[in-house]
């Protein structure tokens, strides 16, 4: 195969006499203690840092310097030049903000970092001739690094030993094929193996081997695409549009029409600004995320992808590997079934060579494992391996050839184990005892005699082979796997069991689970040709067996252009492109380095029933963020509508900035804070921008146009010198009273803490209103009973419109 343009991963120079990078003379023993601390003191080392969060440097950063905190950093400059200082409370506010923000990111970082320590990949080197596991930043150039199925190529290097081994290079370059690799090959680092095991020698590392990056990028904290970010920032863009004219035309106004000094129509101005920008949205769905993460990272779950919160709690669908996630990764050996031979004592010659192939392969799979179990590699004596094929998920078998001491390799015998659908052609009489067992949720495997003219990796050798016996494993299901299902059928998301293993087999262990459909197992070999037809089919199945990793990916976007929104777990290598490919990958922390590679969410505890957590998170994120949203922006609307008319009507702006700083605080800012970290079980919903716009336009309109009626009503009564301040106050009186009943619209479905909540909110209104120092500190004071009772009123009509508006919306567009 080629490899991308500029990765040769050639030989680096021979810098020592032996165990040099890519040097003939490489011993086995790999490298001493001696020459990794020369290889370290030169910097030839892979030094390439693995973060799992952004830097302490990049959290400052990206709290302070915004678009939001600029601007409002410019207008709090102004209102210190201009005073009084209880106008630039909104600066303080801001810092305040900001700086909640930055710490609950850098909580979040700590708990990344420690979880990454947890689940980094350590792979096998061998130095001074004995095997060990070192983290990956440790690797020196010329190290000697082992391979088995699952591992993930650290850096770039030559292969020195081979073993069956197969390197899937699809994630570096495209191609879905497994390349086959004897000594002397190339490696990139990122490909993985799929089959097979051996060793190769580093050759490049630290920032010159290709793919340096991957496995930074794939385990790094990450703002990737988000519905909710982008539906913000495009909130955000379109207000910054506004501001600027708003600005130009509120101080013209309060300059020419007003004949107000500079300093008063520059207050008004900011004061006419500020409440346009939801700085809090930005901040608050910063901290959601960042609580999350802090809250499933103490459930072992580690998120490698911030945004990986929320896209499971959108997810519709989700795709399940059987091995390793409805089932323990162990199995056991429940009975060996000779073929066409009835006496019982016809078992010893299959399990003497059972127990060979059991220690035949170094790294075996849990198959080989529980074979190697039952039946000790002592049983298996007298047999001499002469030749390998190690288990691929594409060819559903493994194979190896045996002679027996003494004998020639001529008179070897190969043998095959693996799928008997695969091994025994259609119309077997074998086949239907194998349905039987299937059917009852046992793992069948046929052990068949092969031809020894042909090579073991010679495609035609299952043509022709001998079935000898069958094999029945029995599999250890998850005891929480039924309740997470159940869980998942609850909350209306679909659950659909991808597995490489029979489907009988696969849909009886549902079955037993209670995944609805269960009962009707679809072969994927069977599937239609026909891409509409066979979408179908997808969409409508729920179990699939005999699914080659290619089909599991196809599966994965099958489903996505059908609208949805697709989880695939998984443990295995087999699994990896489908789970780069899905909306989430959830690996398990005991699955393939692969796996976790591209995982964005990583169950340290190996728990399936971990997920539920992770939904019910993304959901409380999502959904809080939504309600805290028509706050913020149903005073963004009524800012810029109030700005609008007090141009037009040539009149001074109603409100100093400290006056929408004591509103924003106790009707949206502290409310905000405590209902966005609530409990929330509602399901996320798609078109976040239109869901929360729908109702924050019509309630900003609303409580903008009541709250002017109130100031020219008010205007129309007061007069003298200190009416301005009359007049304010009946204004701030009837937003606070219209914004609070925003708020308990929001706050519902009502629980004791969120009516004690909106009661604070009424109570610190009140007391800041017949506080004396309070009164004089925010310029409010209610003249009279006339206005202040007619402000009641109008909010209270204003309450009845918002009550309707929010009941036509729910109707007119449900959720």
């Amino acid at each position: 195969m080629t490899h991308p343009k500029g990765t040769e991963a050639g030989p680096s120079e021979d810098r020592d006499a032996e165990g040099a990078p890519g040097a003939p003379g490489t011993p086995a023993t790999g490298l001493t203690s001696s020459q990794v601390a020369e290889r370290i003191a030169r910097g030839e080392v892979n030094d390439v840092p693995v973060r799992s969060s952004r830097s302490t440097a990049d959290i400052v950063r990206a709290n302070v310097f915004t678009r939001f905190n600029a601007i409002i950093g410019v207008l709090f400059l102004i209102i210190l030049v201009v005073g009084p200082i209880q106008d630039g409370l909104f600066g303080f506010v801001i810092i305040a903000n900001t700086g909640i923000g930055i710490i609950q990111e850098l909580r979040a970082k700590r708990t990344l970092d420690s979880l990454a320590v947890i689940g980094e990949s350590r792979p096998t080197v061998r130095r001074d001739g004995a095997k060990v596991g070192i983290p990956t930043g440790e690797i020196v150039l010329g190290e000697l690094v082992e391979l088995a199925p699952g591992d993930k190529c650290p850096v770039d290097g030559e292969v020195t030993e081979a073993d069956g081994l197969e390197i899937d290079e699809s994630l570096l370059t495209g191609e879905a094929d497994p390349v086959v690799k004897q000594p002397g090959d190339r490696i990139l680092s990122g490909s993985f193996v799929v089959a097979g095991s051996g060793a190769f020698t580093a050759t490049k590392v630290g920032k010159e081997a290709y793919a340096a990056q991957l496995a930074e990028e794939a385990s790094r904290f990450t703002l990737v695409h988000s519905e909710l970010r982008s539906g913000i920032s495009q909130i955000l863009k379109y207000i910054t549009w506004m501001m600027v004219p708003a600005a130009i035309g509120l101080v013209l106004s309060q300059l020419v029409v007003q004949k107000h000094d500079v300093s008063e129509a520059i207050r008004r101005m900011v004061a006419g600004i500020v409440p346009m920008v939801p700085e809090g949205l930005v901040l608050l769905t910063s901290v959601a995320f960042a609580i999350g993460v802090v809250r499933l990272g103490r459930k072992h779950c580690l998120v490698q992808e911030l945004p990986a919160i929320e896209g499971l709690a959108r997810v519709d669908t989700v795709c399940l590997d059987k091995t390793g996630t409805l089932t323990e990764g162990g199995m056991d050996v429940r009975e060996l079934r000779p073929l066409g031979q009835p006496e019982p004592d016809d078992r010893a010659p299959y399990e003497r060579v059972l127990a060979a192939l059991g220690a035949s392969d170094q790294h075996p799979n849990a198959s080989l494992r529980a074979i190697a179990d039952a039946y000790p590699s002592e049983r298996g004596a007298g047999l001499r391996l002469t030749a390998t094929l190690p288990f691929s998920s594409a060819r559903k078998y493994s194979g190896a050839t045996f002679v027996d001491d003494g004998a020639s390799e001529s008179q070897g015998r190969s043998w095959l184990l693996g799928a008997p659908d695969v091994l025994l052609a259609a119309g077997e009489e074998a086949l239907a005892e194998v349905a039987d067992l299937d059917a009852q949720g046992l793992r069948v495997l046929l052990l068949a005699e092969a031809r020894t003219d042909l090579g073991l990796d010679d495609p035609r050798i299952a043509e022709d082979a001998k079935p000898a016996a069958l094999l029945v494993l029995e599999q250890r299901l998850r005891p929480d796997a039924s309740e997470t299902l159940a869980y998942f059928a609850e909350q209306d998301v679909r659950a659909k069991v991808i597995s490489g293993d029979n489907a009988v087999s696969v849909g009886a262990v549902a079955g037993e689970l209670g995944l609805p459909g269960a009962d009707s197992p679809v072969d994927a070999r069977k599937l239609p040709d026909d891409e509409e037809e066979r979408g179908r089919a997808i969409e409508d199945g729920a179990v699939f067996g005999r699914v080659t990793p290619q089909q599991k990916r196809d599966m994965v976007g099958s489903l996505q252009s059908r609208g949805r929104h697709v989880a695939m777990t998984g443990d295995g290598v087999n699994d990896v492109l489908a789970l780069k490919d899905a909306d989430i990958g959830v690996s398990m922390g005991s699955g393939s380095e692969a796996t976790k590679a591209v995982a964005q969410i990583v169950l340290l505890n190996n728990s399936f029933a971990t997920l539920p957590s992770v939904v019910a998170e993304g959901r409380r994120v999502i959904g809080n963020i939504e309600r805290v949203a028509n706050l913020f922006l149903t005073k963004t609307v009524y800012s810029v509508l109030l700005a609008l008319l007090v141009i037009l009507w040539q009149v001074p702006y109603p409100f100093l900035p400290r006056h929408l700083t004591l509103l924003s605080s106790l009707t949206i800012g502290i409310p905000a804070f405590f209902l966005a970290l609530a409990p929330n079980k509602e399901r996320a919903k798609p078109h976040f921008v239109r869901r929360v716009m729908r109702y924050a336009i019509p309630a900003g309109l609303v409580a903008g146009t009541a709250t002017f009626c109130s100031y020219l009503f008010a205007r129309s009564q007061y007069g003298g010198a200190e009416a301005l301040s009359a007049e304010t106050s009946a204004a701030t009186l009837t937003l606070f009273l219209i914004a609070m009943w925003v708020l308990a619209i929001i706050a519902r479905p009502y629980t004791w803490w969120r009516i004690g909540l909106v009661l604070t909110m009424g109570v610190a209104f009140v007391v800041v209103l017949v506080t004396p120092f309070l009164q004089e500190f925010f310029a409010l004071k209610l003249v009279g009973t006339t206005v202040p009772w007619t402000a009641v009123g109008i909010s209270v009509v204003a309450g009845v419109a918002l009550e309707f508006v929010w009941r036509l919306v729910g109707r007119k567009f449900p959720a």
